[in-house]
């Protein structure tokens, strides 16, 4: 169903704002590009927005509004043995990868990277209900990290589309990393007995998981 907001000139520059900080960078985009882009004047920008600093933030708010939609249509699947993917769409962010890529690397879509984190917490919770063994590090630090290594692919999709030999943005590429990601969560690199060996070999100092 499309959103009511997605019909107005607020999400009309929203959209043209959301190419031109893809395209071009936050600070090489312009409000007058946005505008022409958009199809309205310079001034209705200003007035919908306030500042080219405020739409950034209508930007990041609009994919992370759209990321927690994601994750609720994933929850609302009662399929045994659904998936998150959340971090699939983290890496894959369909038409607004440009954006999230050029965001991400100036240091701007806390919001966004936020939002991957919290929801990637809230799946860890349940998982670690299901854990024989308690996890050593806080929710928050693996949700981080997480999250972290789900953007990666975007951030290094060239590399990663050579390395798969398609690429990875393609449907083709989507499938393959799909079913890759499965693998590894499924078939971790170390059993938990090694990894008990390796951590009793790391200085003391852990903190509690909660």
């Amino acid at each position: 169903m499309t959103d009511p907001e997605d019909l107005t000139a607020r999400a009309r520059i929203r959209d043209a704002a959301l190419r031109h900080f893809g395209e071009h960078g936050f600070d090489r985009a312009t409000i007058r590009g946005i505008a022409e882009t958009a199809g309205v004047s310079s001034g209705l920008v200003r007035h919908h927005f306030g500042s080219k600093e405020a739409l950034r933030e209508a930007c990041d708010a609009h994919l992370a509004k759209a990321l927690n939609n994601l994750n609720d249509q994933v929850r609302a699947d009662e399929s045994p043995g659904g998936v998150n993917y959340v971090a699939v769409a983290g890496a894959v962010f369909g038409p607004y990868r440009s954006y999230v890529l050029r965001a991400l690397t100036e240091g701007r879509a806390a919001p966004l990277f936020d939002k991957l984190v919290e929801l990637g917490a809230q799946w860890l919770a349940e998982a670690d209900e299901k854990r024989a063994d308690p996890p050593e590090v806080p929710r928050q630090a693996r949700a981080t990290v997480g999250a972290a290594m789900a953007l990666s692919v975007a951030v290094l999709h060239e590399h990663v589309s050579r390395g798969l030999g398609v690429d990875v943005f393609s449907p083709e590429g989507a499938d393959l990393l799909a079913r890759t990601l499965l693998d590894v969560y499924s078939h971790p690199y170390l059993s938990p007995e090694e990894a008990a060996e390796i951590r009793s070999r790391l200085p003391e100092g852990g903190e509690s998981s909660r």
